[in-house]
């Protein structure tokens, strides 16, 4: 509790020596030059964000990719088994009735 207590004091006393520099016409300057430092700073923070981001969607969507062609060459290879498969009964179906024909 003591340490809420000091950081809400803090917090106040920043806003209250804030507003007195900001009187000033030196430190209303100064005040606005750390402002716009922020803002670019922010601004700098926020293009690499979407970059990073831009890279991010780029390498999911050629994993995506890959996987979609990865399961198609399974049903693919899935499907001419089945069809070798089938074949091969139909061979041994046909030389089973023939033999007891």
């Amino acid at each position: 509790m003591k340490n809420a207590l000091w950081f809400v004091l803090g917090v106040a006393g920043g806003f209250v020596a804030a507003h007195v520099i900001n009187k000033d016409p030196r430190g209303h300057e100064m005040l606005a030059e750390v402002d716009a430092r922020i803002t670019e700073f922010a601004d700098r923070i926020g293009d690499a964000y979407r970059d990073q981001e831009a890279r991010i969607e780029g390498l999911a969507a050629d994993v995506k990719g890959v996987a979609a062609d990865a399961l198609q060459s399974a049903i693919d290879a899935a499907s001419d088994v089945v069809d070798d498969t089938r074949e091969t009964v139909v061979s041994a179906t046909r030389s089973a009735d023939e033999r007891t024909h």
